[in-house]
């Protein structure tokens, strides 16, 4: 997986392509985050992936959360906002959303996603990426 991830990033370098992602804020009814490390990429993340420029945001992310921590059920569901990213060579536009009470049960296992966890949002593991801290942060009190 990390070799064919090199691979697209060498393509994505010559061709600066426009993608959309969608990403979620996955809370559980304790309030705690889901996070997921995957095989291809550094420190815990906020689950979530790639979406058609045509798709409607909060369906490719909750498909995302099928797939990635299998979600099995949400509650509410928010838009938090939208940002422009440079992404391995990318030109990102990522959808953020709070999805709350989820419950999930994660695959035995995947070929993208090594772990799956929740953690409290004020004690998130050392090793969490940079931009699913900064997402975390975003977050208020009582939201």
């Amino acid at each position: 997986m990390t070799a064919a991830h090199k691979v697209l990033q060498l393509s994505w370098y010559v061709r600066r392509p426009r993608t959309y992602g969608a990403h979620a804020l996955a809370l559980t009814p304790q309030r705690k985050i889901v996070l997921v490390k995957l095989r291809y990429a550094h420190g815990w993340r906020v689950p979530g992936g790639g979406r058609s420029p045509d798709e409607d945001p909060v369906a490719a992310a909750l498909r995302e959360l099928r797939e990635e921590i299998g979600m099995m059920s949400h509650g509410r569901v928010r838009v938090v906002g939208e940002e422009d990213d440079s992404i391995d060579y990318k030109r990102d536009r990522s959808t953020l959303l709070i999805v709350e009470d989820v419950r999930y049960r994660p695959r035995r296992w995947s070929l993208e996603v090594e772990r799956v966890g929740e953690f409290d949002l004020a004690d998130l593991p050392e090793d969490t990426h940079h931009t699913t801290r900064r997402w975390v942060a975003q977050l208020a009190p009582g939201s």
